[in-house]
């Protein structure tokens, strides 16, 4: 909208989910397969172009040397490679430290406009924005496969048995571990608890109808999430959401607290909980405590 330019957005989830199980470029730090998945961003980018009439080309705001494993040299190579339009990617802001590409060389773009950035620092790139007017935000990286504590909780879902199935997991359970804090009593089940109001209205939005959502009863508290994904809730689980809610809720200095449980097709249940402090539970949080 800032630009005045249409926007497409495309879900990748389904395809991204068997290279970030098993890159065949590896990963990152963390869960990230950076040269795989920026192939099939532009073998899908490239898919709509050819839809839409095949003329054109490809661009990405990539810097030579900016990430030293995913934007070196040779990573543009196979990323240009595996995406099946090797001639059509340009990277305008390092292009001219970069062989030509079609649009360069049949006049569609004036490569002495182009630039030629390398390296880490983002100084040139943060100086052409503010020239042109646009926002500069600090940078970071954006995705969360980058994120440590993200992608332990991920390793963890990938380890559940339920990862037996190819499709496994769903995006809206990965999306689960995005928001709040999650525990874990039995495998295949887990808990997020909501750390403020964004995380409880997400959670809310995420909860499907087989799923169960704790609350604490006419008192400010978290929603906790228990998705049911194919497993049946023990009395160990069913005990540590009820005590979530409790432990993280407004209790008033109560010694217990009611938590209504509701979901799975049953009508909503009330108990009152001992009310326990939120490190009684740390030992089923996920990641574990080292």
């Amino acid at each position: 909208r800032a630009l005045g330019l249409p926007l497409t957005a495309s879900d990748l989830y389904d395809d991204l989910l068997p290279l970030v199980k098993n890159p065949p470029h590896g990963h990152g730090r963390c869960l990230n397969p950076c040269i795989d998945c920026h192939a099939l961003m532009f073998r899908r980018a490239g898919e709509m172009l050819e839809k839409s009439g095949g003329q054109g080309f490809l661009f990405s705001g990539e810097v030579l040397g900016q990430r030293p494993m995913s934007q070196n040299s040779e990573a543009l190579k196979i990323v240009a490679r595996d995406a099946g339009f090797s001639g059509r990617i340009l990277r305008p802001l390092s292009a001219k430290i970069l062989p030509p590409t079609e649009a360069e060389e049949k006049g569609w773009i004036d490569r002495e406009k182009l630039l030629g950035l390398s390296g880490r620092s983002r100084r040139a790139q943060m100086a052409l924005a503010r020239g042109y007017g646009l926002p500069t935000p600090t940078p970071a990286g954006g995705c969360l496969l980058t994120d440590a504590g993200y992608s332990r909780r991920l390793r963890w879902l990938l380890a559940q048995p339920q990862n037996a199935a190819a499709d496994w997991p769903p995006a809206r359970l990965a999306e689960t571990l995005k928001h709040g804090r999650v525990f874990s009593a039995e495998p295949g089940l887990w808990a997020a608890v909501g750390r403020n109001k964004t995380d409880n209205e997400a959670l809310e939005r995420l909860a499907a109808p087989g799923d169960l959502i704790f609350h604490l009863e006419s008192a400010p508290g978290p929603t906790v999430l228990m998705p049911l994904a194919g497993f049946a809730p023990g009395p160990a689980s069913l005990e540590m959401a009820r005590g979530l809610a409790a432990a993280y809720g407004d209790n008033g200095g109560r010694a217990e607290a009611p938590v209504r449980m509701k979901g799975n097709g049953e009508e909503a249940r009330l108990m009152n909980i001992p009310v326990r402090r939120p490190s009684d539970w740390s030992a089923f949080m996920i990641p574990k405590a080292a």
